[in-house]
């Protein structure tokens, strides 16, 4: 089969989505099909799956700052891909998110299946999405990462979808040897901005006790990321890496007693999560609707009130002293990300396109 895997983000910055496309795409090829990867480009790649369609400006969205292309000329490349590959499927990553999902919908000649990640809807979002009417009926398959993804993307289209999750690449985070650490480290590791409420982490931090051998990995940039520093300066716990490859993100998760994901909304599955459950750390998770879907509270990883600094540092303080309640969460964590793996997201994906074409 020959597939395109189409992300409206720019893939030379990390994040959910992208993250997703790039595993599932390595994934389907690992099983025999031909797969390219299109998507804004933002720095040269020496990837050939990857067919790029220009660079990408910043556009809010969601309470973060999406990586999109609005250039009239992606029209034109898209066009061009389409008319000189013959895929089987076309398979687009966030249908409505401008531009790149219109003009999939509009120009491919080929079936398109559309997956949605988004969690929550603006009424802008639901405007954009209504408007283009007759374009979203080309979607002829329709999945979700999550129920929270399904329930937003049922209320501005009036049409469901298969909810079949994300994928985490075992491989990746077992085979890594973790990052060498010289003292108990919390992790944090997405963008620096409003909606991951890196904030409340760095104040639960100032809650916990001086004098205790502890470290914060802070990975990651971001709006945010100089008010944050020059705030948060005088704390020598506190060590920022700024944005790292995914091979150093994979070994300093492994070496991560606890990983924090402390988003105050617009989660609708959280990856990152996964990954951490993956590299056996304790998962320490705002209690929002996408984190609950995934996380059983005290049993593969604690949910925390969303914005609440002292309950953060209540919970992060708990984990130091009690080994035993540690060891329990990461060894049900490691289990449940083993039936989230990317192989196994990529033959779910692979059935519904075969079946699709066979229909």
């Amino acid at each position: 089969m020959k597939l395109a895997e189409v992300c409206p983000y720019s893939v030379s910055v990390p994040g959910g989505v992208q993250g997703q496309v790039l595993a599932l795409s390595r994934s389907m090829r690992n099983l025999g099909h031909e797969v390219d990867v299109v998507a804004p480009c933002d720095e040269p790649t020496v990837v050939d799956e990857i067919v790029a369609l220009g660079r990408t400006h910043e556009w809010w969205a969601n309470g973060s700052l999406a990586p999109i292309s609005i250039s009239p000329k992606m029209w034109g490349r898209l066009r061009g891909i389409f008319s000189h590959n013959s895929y089987d499927i076309v398979h687009l990553h966030e249908p409505f998110t401008p531009f790149v999902g219109v003009a999939t919908m509009a120009l491919s000649d080929a079936p398109v299946a559309g997956t949605f990640h988004r969690s929550g809807a603006s009424a802008i979002y639901k405007a954009y999405a209504r408007s283009l009417g007759v374009l979203s009926g080309r979607l002829e398959l329709r999945f979700a990462v999550s129920e929270e993804a399904r329930s937003t993307a049922y209320a501005v289209t009036g049409r469901d979808s298969l909810v079949v999750g994300n994928g985490v690449d075992l491989t990746r985070f077992s085979s890594v040897a973790p990052w060498r650490k010289d003292a108990f480290t919390v992790m944090f590791i997405g963008r620096h901005e409003p909606r991951k409420g890196l904030e409340i982490l760095l104040e639960a931090f100032r809650y916990l006790d001086l004098t205790h051998e502890i470290e914060l990995w802070v990975a990651g940039d971001g709006p945010e990321s100089l008010k944050l520093r020059a705030k948060y300066k005088k704390d020598p716990r506190i060590k920022w890496l700024g944005r790292v490859s995914e091979a150093e993100a994979a070994a300093r998760m492994r070496a991560s007693d606890v990983v924090v994901a402390p988003s105050l909304f617009g989660e609708s599955f959280g990856v990152v999560l996964l990954e951490a459950m993956a590299c056996k750390s304790v998962v320490v998770a705002s209690n929002i609707d996408g984190y609950r879907e995934l996380v059983r509270h005290r049993v593969d990883g604690i949910l925390v009130p969303p914005g609440d600094p002292t309950a953060l540092a209540s919970v992060i303080y708990e984990v130091i002293h009690s080994k035993d309640m540690a060891a329990t969460l990461t060894e049900n964590a490691l289990a449940k990300a083993e039936t989230y793996s990317i192989d196994g997201l990529a033959k779910r994906y692979l059935d519904s396109f075969t079946e699709q074409l066979n229909g």
